[in-house]
């Protein structure tokens, strides 16, 4: 079975409709100020941001951290995930 992961904050789902109903508590428009956003990309081993290239093991710990090299400043927004 696959899995599913939000791009915003790295939650797994079982299924697309149950990631797309949730509201996500990391949000770019605020804490469970929208849904979650389904994750284009494959599992993998190692997950880099976009941004910086630094890379996690998890999605979860990547969104979780903020990123110096964010289009908004350094450290005002988490890393995000690159395909």
């Amino acid at each position: 079975m696959a899995n599913y992961y939000c791009e915003y904050c790295g939650t797994k789902f079982r299924n697309v409709n149950s990631l797309t109903a949730a509201n996500c508590f990391r949000h770019p428009y605020g804490g469970n100020k929208g849904k979650h956003k389904l994750y284009q990309g494959s599992e993998k081993d190692k997950y880099t941001c976009k941004h910086c290239g630094q890379s996690y093991r998890t999605l979860i710990s990547l969104t979780a951290a903020n990123c110096y090299r964010h289009p908004l400043g350094g450290n005002k927004g988490k890393h995000a995930p690159a395909l």
